[in-house]
């Protein structure tokens, strides 16, 4: 009998300590004020990618509709290499940011534009199965390194829709 106490003691403990190294260090009330990770945009969970200023130019643009923007769009490497093949659809895995800064006058040089303030970035990602309904793509809004309301998100895909559906949904075009 006392084999048996000692037993249920012994299996006991470790069903404590399993459980208590399942649900990891920490309280409660820690777990939930710990950051939950990178912020993602509504609808398509897009975050910021890490290093993506390093990636290469593929083209500028200059908008001078309501946004009047200097634009930078930059490729990750999977896109570049499709965009150097001229590959369409871009393969699973493309990723393009969009640097957009208010354009200002060059105080030293008359006729010429700089960049200003900085508005937002954006992302488009290709993943054709999680973004299916949108033909492939998963967009992100950033504004000051938050995510844009689902609002503005909602008005990606029509527009990339209504527009360049031919080109897989891009606007961008490679400046060699």
């Amino acid at each position: 009998m006392h084999c048996l106490a000692a037993r249920n003691l012994l299996l006991t403990g470790f069903a404590v300590l399993s459980m208590a190294l399942l649900a990891g260090p920490g309280t409660a009330e820690e777990k939930a004020a710990a950051p939950a990770g990178p912020p993602a945009s509504p609808i398509f969970g897009v975050t910021v990618p890490e290093g993506y200023r390093d990636w290469p130019l593929i083209a500028v643009s200059h908008r001078t509709d309501n946004k009047d923007e200097l634009r930078a769009i930059l490729a990750n490497d999977i896109a570049m290499k499709a965009f150097r093949t001229n590959t369409l659809p871009f393969p699973d895995g493309s990723i393009f940011a969009k640097l957009a800064w208010k354009r200002e006058p060059m105080k030293e040089f008359a006729g010429a534009w700089v960049p200003g303030v900085a508005p937002r970035i954006e992302f488009m990602v290709k993943d054709s199965k999680k973004y299916a309904s949108t033909g492939g793509w998963g967009f992100g809004r950033f504004i000051d390194g938050k995510p844009a309301e689902e609002a503005a998100h909602k008005t990606c895909f029509p527009c990339h829709q209504a527009n360049v559906k031919d080109r897989d949904f891009v606007f961008t075009r490679f400046a060699p």
